[in-house]
């Protein structure tokens, strides 16, 4: 019975627009309403609002300035939709609340249809907007923020206040112009601040407020922002609206998009209610309508913006979050990849003792007698082992280093002497035959701060590649002198340069710049040894140069 009904086709098949919805509620935080009753709560409250803001804030002929029921709707709409027959029922049960309201608060029959019809228009339109235009009704992001509030609040709107405008004038006289733009203004901010926030409103949102610090920041921030703005937009007629918005930044940065949509709220409420009644900073300038437009505007351009200042910062802490899981997995896969050269490296060291040890014997004649061709085969089998064993020391570098394995002795350390150290055991490498190697000294006091041993190890390196890769300039430079507050060696061929593209990759491990064919050996993972080592000691290694003019090697350590 049960496999039955979840394989009928009367129940899996759905229209793409109900797919769509199904896809958006699945994909969404789950909404603070109640989904089953959603409906039928939703036009309570419209019918409730709807007596509320034609009892106690008409401004222009019927039209009011402060209009909440219209964001409460759309907001529960686009977080509740299963589908077009859901939306069929919402849309009517919103429509009975809105007839019934206008009702209540004594419309006729002719303005009560007429209102119904543009309010479902205007609800309907900003649903569609916002499916349209910011699917995924995401406010945390710069990006979604605007594109609800342009299409769901500034744009759906628009149609309605039309209607509504052209039906007064020619029901009652009214100004068109007047009650199409207080119809506008009202609606537009009952979409951009209830609206918003009822999308903000999730469980995922209130559970970062559990904790009783966090509740109580929020209460303490959201009740300065009602204190002062009751006492700028209710108690007194002063021009300092500007002053609540050094607290809408602070509840911005604390409380994200939540906490400064519930503050719009209440400025919204406060402003536009305090104009109407008289009150705030508008009183003594204008009158009536004017007023309570002045108020709409201050909240419209002066404090919704601070919306997208929350949306900035939401974007911000994802992006941050992601980074550093990014960073955390970026570190175990090094791990593991460190773990797994230290394996291969070892793995490789024994048999490659054996062969070498082999080798030598079979070309030392100790295996028995051998011919010229048997004798260089030997010496090759011993030369190619030991490359292999060179590797496998490299590897065990690489994984040490990045591991954290390498432990660094840091002393007072005569950087001269490492220069001219380096340079006799760099002079008796074969590959530096015919070059001329000088160490150049600047100054007095080249003492660092560094572990000689790796330091050696570094400019060596360095040095080497000098000799290997610049070989056709005919002479290398290392030369040290003092910067501002360390010491500077350098390493200079005069070979055939690096391009800004090579440079680039040049520390990165086996990265060998295309010269993996070449006559010269390596395994392109010298650099990245050296760049490690230098980090430890608490330096900085680099490169200067440029095609046809040889290349300086650069490590900068700090001064005893």
């Amino acid at each position: 019975m049960t496999m039955s009904r979840a394989l009928d086709p009367r129940t899996t098949a759905q229209t793409p627009d109900a797919r769509a919805a199904t896809a958006r509620a699945a994909a969404s935080p789950q909404s603070v309403f109640g989904q089953p009753f959603a409906p039928v709560f939703t036009a309570m409250a419209v019918m409730i609002m709807v007596v509320l803001s034609l009892t106690f804030a008409r401004s222009a002929d019927a039209v009011a300035a402060l209009w909440g029921a219209g964001g409460v709707a759309v907001a529960v709409w686009l977080r509740t939709s299963r589908g077009p027959l859901y939306d069929l029922s919402f849309g009517a049960l919103v429509a009975l609340g809105i007839a019934a309201g206008n009702l209540l608060a004594g419309n006729s029959t002719p303005m009560t249809a007429m209102f119904t019809v543009a309010n479902l228009l205007d609800i309907y339109l900003a649903v569609l907007l916002a499916r349209r235009f910011a699917p995924t009704l995401n406010l945390a992001t710069v990006e979604g923020a605007c594109r609800f509030l342009i299409s769901a609040a500034v744009i759906a709107p628009l149609p309605a206040a039309a209607l509504v405008g052209a039906s007064l004038w020619y029901m009652n006289g009214a100004d068109f112009l007047e009650t199409a733009q207080t119809w506008w203004f009202g609606h537009a901010l009952s979409i951009a601040v209830i609206g918003s926030f009822g999308l903000a409103l999730t469980k995922r949102e209130l559970v970062k407020f559990r904790a009783p610090a966090r509740a109580a920041e929020a209460v303490v921030l959201l009740g300065l922002l009602t204190a002062s703005s009751a006492a700028i937009f209710v108690n007194q007629s002063l021009p300092i609206s500007f002053a609540t918005l050094p607290l809408l930044l602070l509840v911005a940065v604390r409380l994200r998009m939540l906490g400064v949509t519930a503050a719009l709220v209440i400025m919204t409420v406060l402003s536009v209610g305090g104009a109407m009644a008289g009150h705030g900073p508008y009183a003594h300038s204008f009158e009536g309508a004017d007023r309570a437009m002045m108020a709409q505007l201050l909240v419209l351009f002066g404090y919704l913006p601070i919306m997208l200042v929350a949306a900035l910062l939401e974007e911000r802490d994802r992006l941050s979050d992601r980074a550093r899981l990014g960073q955390v997995r970026a570190e175990r896969a090094s791990e593991t990849k460190s773990r797994l050269l230290a394996n291969v490296a070892h793995e490789i060291k024994s048999p490659v003792g054996g062969i070498i040890g082999i080798g030598e014997l079979w070309k030392s004649g100790q295996l028995g007698a051998t011919t010229t061709t048997q004798t260089e085969m030997a010496d090759m089998l011993v030369k190619t082992a030991r490359q292999i064993e060179a590797l496998s020391h490299d590897l065990l570098d690489v994984a040490r280093a990045e591991s954290g394995a390498v432990k660094v002795e840091l002393r007072p350390t005569d950087v001269p002497g490492v220069l001219e150290d380096v340079r006799r055991s760099t002079a008796l490498r074969p590959e530096a035959a015919g070059i001329r190697l000088d160490v150049v000294s600047e100054g007095d006091g080249l003492i660092a701060i560094a572990d000689s041993q790796r330091l050696s190890q570094v400019v060596a390196n360095l040095a080497s590649n000098a000799v290997k890769y610049g070989a056709e300039g005919g002479s290398v430079t290392l030369r040290a002198f003092r910067i501002h507050d360390g010491v500077r060696i350098e390493v200079i061929d005069r070979g055939p340069g690096l391009t800004p593209e090579k440079q680039a990759q040049l520390f990165e491990p086996f990265n060998r710049l295309g010269l993996e064919r070449s006559a010269v050996e390596g395994h392109g993972i010298g650099l990245a040894i050296a760049r490690r080592l230098v980090e430890l000691q608490h330096g900085a290694i680099g490169v200067s140069s440029a095609p046809g003019e040889g290349a300086t090697f650069w490590v900068e350590l700090p001064a005893a």
